[in-house]
């Protein structure tokens, strides 16, 4: 197993294993090199992306396998989204989910109203109606986060 950042030549499997796991596909392409995949045998196990603007970030897209959830794939991309974000300099992620709020508390994320999301995170099409209204809504604050350098 192996993890790196994604390319426009993994836009397709994304794209599959994303509808194989009933997640909205808009906007994925726009923010491809922001993705993370997991790869087995040159496959596509697993994904996640991440959309910056201005000091906030959304987690998008998280996905694995359905023949191989439960083995630490998610996991190993979530953290790796984290330190990402991290690096990029956003104070904090917020996510979308209508399947996983169970999951995304052992990462540090809350819950909280959809009204507590910054507006530069309108720009996105998940919350344009890519991912409907009835989401949970959660943040993680990145408390060590620095500035982005442009």
């Amino acid at each position: 197993m192996t993890t790196g950042k994604a390319s426009r030549s993994d836009l397709e499997e994304i794209h599959a294993l994303l509808s194989s796991n009933s997640l909205p596909l808009d906007g994925v392409a726009d923010c491809i090199d922001r993705f993370i995949v997991a790869k087995e045998d040159g496959k596509i196990v697993g994904c996640i992306g991440l959309e910056l603007y201005e000091e906030s970030a959304l987690l998008r897209s998280a996905a694995v396998a359905d023949d191989l959830k439960g083995r630490g794939i998610g996991r190993m991309l979530v953290n790796e989204i984290l330190a990402e974000a991290e690096r990029e300099g956003a104070h904090a992620l917020y996510l979308l989910t209508t399947t996983a709020e169970n999951y995304f508390p052992a990462f540090g994320f809350e819950r909280i109203e959809r009204s507590e999301i910054p507006p530069e995170l309108d720009a996105s099409e998940e919350l344009k109606g890519a991912c409907p209204a009835s989401a949970i809504v959660m943040r993680k604050r990145l408390v060590q986060a620095v500035r982005r350098v442009s």
